[in-house]
């Protein structure tokens, strides 16, 4: 769907600057999406690893993000191979509703209530990333945190437009379970993409 060279505003790696390649396709259907218009992937012509990778080397970024959309409704392991060959490493935000293909060195799911992620996505997860819309929310979390590896980060995100009735049941939340950590979407704060 789209490419380029930005900062990371999210999760473990926030503030590294990284290339993000958005693929399109996606049947999750997240109400508060910002990038709807990537959900149906036949509106985007399908574009050469090798030359989406030349992008990211030209640039110099050492981090590469896939994202969607729902990226793991594609078949990646030709991408992490390129991107690997190129000396990048390969980083992927997924629901997690798919098995992850490819070699990742980090994986970052966010599962979501419209369509659950599967056992094996959970994981292998490297991060686990719940939006907070509802209150509801926090118990999704830790169900989902009873099925990620010991070394999982854990990470409550709230969603943009809930932000303001979120964070305080968020702060709450930490504190009595300080295995878990907040991660604001400071892209936003900053105004870039």
């Amino acid at each position: 769907m789209e490419h380029f060279y930005t900062v990371q505003g999210e999760g473990y790696h926030q503030g590294k600057a990284s290339y993000f390649v958005r693929l399109g396709g996606c049947d999750i259907g997240c109400v508060w999406c910002d990038v709807k218009d990537s959900w149906v992937a036949e509106n985007f012509p399908a574009t050469p690893v090798e030359e989406i990778v030349n992008h990211v080397a030209e640039t110099g970024a050492r981090i590469c993000v896939l994202t969607g959309g729902e990226p793991m409704m594609h078949d990646l392991e030709p991408f992490t191979t390129a991107l690997h060959a190129r000396g990048i490493m390969a980083n992927v935000e997924t629901s997690g509703a798919y098995p992850i293909t490819g070699n990742w060195d980090w994986i970052c799911v966010s599962p979501k209530r419209f369509k659950l992620p599967c056992e094996e996505s959970l994981k292998l997860a490297s991060e686990l990333k719940v939006v907070i819309f509802h209150k509801n929310d926090f118990r999704l979390a830790e169900e989902y945190e009873a099925k990620v590896s010991k070394g999982c980060k854990l990470y409550l995100q709230p969603e943009w437009s809930k932000e303001q009735e979120m964070l305080q049941l968020m702060i709450d939340f930490v504190k009595q379970n300080q295995q878990w950590e907040i991660s604001l979407q400071i892209h936003k704060y900053m105004n870039i993409p």
